[in-house]
């Protein structure tokens, strides 16, 4: 069974740097677009960053030219590099992927959490 593990989230002063990891593990033959997803206390999930399997990306405009998003698609990983962090970067950053198998399947993580500090 396909699953996406998310690591690197922790507590982080403003201006300071992490980096989040996304690894897809299980059978699927390959993975197109990957997404990072964040969901701070009282908001709605919002998109911060895709990437499609040709490399491409798109950005949240409240994270372009400081966040940068990645992908070994060869480890089956995404990752965001995550620079200039500010308070209210804080949230939980989960991660997405349409994984092609038999059938489409769109996972989702169970999240890793950013505080930053002020």
């Amino acid at each position: 069974q396909a699953q996406l593990v998310e690591s690197g989230g922790g507590l982080v002063q403003a201006g300071g740097s992490l980096r989040l990891s996304c690894a897809a593990s299980g059978s699927f033959f390959s993975i197109n677009v990957m997404g990072w997803y964040r969901q701070a206390p009282g908001k709605q999930r919002e998109l911060v960053a895709r990437i499609i399997s040709d490399g491409s990306t798109d950005y949240a405009d409240s994270v372009k030219g400081r966040f940068t998003i990645s992908r070994d698609n060869a480890k089956n990983t995404m990752y965001l590099q995550m620079n200039s962090l500010k308070p209210e970067d804080t949230a939980v950053y989960y991660c997405n992927a349409g994984l092609v198998s038999i059938k489409t399947l769109i996972l989702w993580g169970k999240g890793t959490l950013v505080t930053v500090s002020s």
